[in-house]
């Protein structure tokens, strides 16, 4: 008998430590959901200015917005009327009715009545203005991107094509797709 009750005794003392480690489990863990992280912002910021500067010190470009959501589940970022002002020459302007930022800010996805609002050097011509329905821009390296149809107009002339590549530092934009226009010698002129 004394043979068999000291065989079960590690039995049970391995009964008694797994059950220690299932109780203090649960203490840790307390009320944490095992599933995934919900959806909520952690912070928020209302009628906001953002300055960013480059390597020189220069003023690059500012952010204003109504609203700005932070999410950690997926370390992303809302903001509700973007206006993007990019400060180098020459001056560019960037509208949004939404923006969706990256974990690290280094790519903008502006989404409904995107607007862009490029102003001439130094003469007295008309400004350029660039409108679609989405646009990616890389705010670092002064870039933008669409598939979407766009229309750029510049007084009275006016060129629509399917999807543009704008690079601001050069001042190159490329359309794409079907591209037509109407482009009229002299902007000051009436058809």
């Amino acid at each position: 008998m004394r043979d068999r009750s000291a065989s079960l005794l590690p039995i049970a003392m391995m009964i008694l430590l797994a059950a220690l480690t299932f109780w203090l489990n649960q203490i840790i863990q307390g009320d944490n959901p095992r599933g995934p992280l919900r959806h909520d912002p952690d912070y928020w910021v209302e009628r906001f200015e953002v300055r960013r500067f480059d390597t020189e010190g220069k003023l690059q470009h500012t952010l204003h917005a109504d609203k700005l959501l932070h999410y950690p589940d997926d370390d992303t970022t809302i903001v509700t009327t973007p206006h993007f002002t990019y400060h180098q020459l020459p001056q560019s302007e960037v509208f949004g009715r939404m923006a969706y930022m990256g974990p690290d800010g280094k790519v903008v996805d502006l989404v409904d009545d995107v607007k862009v609002i490029r102003y001439p050097d130094l003469d007295k011509s008309a400004p350029t203005v660039m409108e679609t329905r989405t646009l990616r821009i890389y705010p670092d390296d002064e870039k933008a991107h669409t598939d979407d149809p766009v229309r750029i107009t510049r007084g009275l002339s006016i060129v629509n094509g399917v999807g543009l590549d704008v690079d601001n530092k050069s001042g190159l934009s490329v359309l794409r797709g079907r591209v037509t226009g109407i482009i009229h010698r002299n902007d000051n002129e009436t058809p």
